[in-house]
């Protein structure tokens, strides 16, 4: 899969470019403990940092991040971003534009008479025949004061303008400044394409998913994290007997201590960036 991104030629330089989602995984996971105490077990047990469809699913795309440091006080927000002279007509030179409430009317979205407010992008993304793009807010990031709107985007056949990201100011507390290179939008190319749907029972009458023919059936799958012995069941086809056995899977990373996902992770988008001056 390539995704192209193009900016404007005076900003090449200036913008930071989008990154793959793994490479911007937040300070607070790579401090997370690998390991808590639990009354309920009597013992510590694995958190979140060690459950690969937890930290799989942060890592998964890409992230367009903050141009420039925001700086929020009172519901007030303002940045002093020195811009070189554009040559794109219509491009936006602030990071952050508004909806009116009105918009949100209905909404479980809607904030009363608050405002949401708007990314501007600066990049336009270019994706392969057949490929939509879904802008989502960076996965398990509920950290951020803000919570990023779902869309998407035929990004195969609209790209001549950027992206623009609206989201809902969550924290009317917050006080500070959003960094540059915060992520803002957690975007994956997705398929058109409308999927098949398939349900079938377990052990049909063409024997496929049957457990029978297979000599280990492990557990459901669940987002929670890994057990620490987690159990296999292993079926014995002359007696249908069930011997219970462990299967140790401790298997940790030496520097950040998480659990290696069984998926391997292949995210090779080539990021080319072009110019528009042509167009």
């Amino acid at each position: 899969m390539k995704i192209i991104f193009r900016c404007d030629p005076g900003l090449i330089d200036v913008l930071p470019r989008p990154v793959p989602a793994r490479h911007a995984l937040p300070a607070w996971l790579q401090r997370m403990a690998p390991r808590a105490a639990s009354s309920v077990h009597a013992r510590d047990i694995r958190t979140v940092k060690q459950c690969p469809p937890f930290v799989d699913a942060m890592g998964h795309g890409f992230m367009i991040l903050l141009p420039c440091d925001v700086h929020v006080e009172g519901g007030r927000f303002s940045w002093d971003w020195a811009l070189p002279a554009l040559s794109l007509r219509h491009q936006p030179r602030a990071p952050l534009s508004f909806h009116v409430p009105e918009q949100l009317t209905g909404s479980p979205l809607a904030r009363g008479q608050q405002s949401a407010i708007k990314f501007n992008s600066f990049w336009t993304i270019e994706l392969e025949a057949g490929w939509s793009l879904m802008a989502m807010h960076p996965i398990n990031r509920d950290d951020l004061p803000f919570r990023l709107v779902t869309g998407l985007v035929d990004a195969d056949r609209f790209f001549d303008v950027g992206i623009n990201f609206p989201a809902v100011w969550t924290d009317p507390g917050f006080r500070g400044v959003l960094p540059r290179g915060t992520p803002i939008a957690q975007c994956c190319p997705v398929p058109r394409a409308a999927p098949t749907l398939v349900c079938e029972a377990m052990g049909d009458a063409r024997g496929r998913h049957s457990f029978l023919p297979r000599t280990l059936a492990t557990v459901n799958t669940s987002l929670s994290p890994r057990p620490e012995r987690p159990t296999t069941m292993i079926l014995s086809l002359a007696s249908f007997g069930a011997m219970r056995t462990a299967c140790a899977t401790a298997c940790e990373d030496s520097s950040a201590g998480m659990m290696p996902s069984r998926r391997q992770v292949s995210w090779n988008a080539s990021i080319a960036s072009a110019s528009l001056a042509d167009t």
